[in-house]
């Protein structure tokens, strides 16, 4: 699949469960959307595709470094 073809994909369903490799897989979302649970949020990920790697996003827990 391509990168244009996933992208429009998980867009289109909100969320969709990708193949990232032979026996991995993994649940990508919408950037604005409600498809993480709290106290997830979306955050950038760049997965394998046919044309090279594509930015999606991924439900994680936010890191917030403080100084300090």
């Amino acid at each position: 699949m391509s990168c244009a073809e996933a992208q429009a994909l998980i867009q289109s369903r909100h969320a969709a469960v990708l193949t990232t490799g032979p026996n991995t897989y993994d649940r990508f979302v919408r950037q604005f959307g409600n498809e993480c649970d709290w106290p997830e949020v979306p955050i950038s990920v760049a997965i394998p595709t046919r044309d090279g790697p594509c930015r999606v996003y991924r439900c994680e827990e936010p890191v917030f470094d403080f100084p300090g």
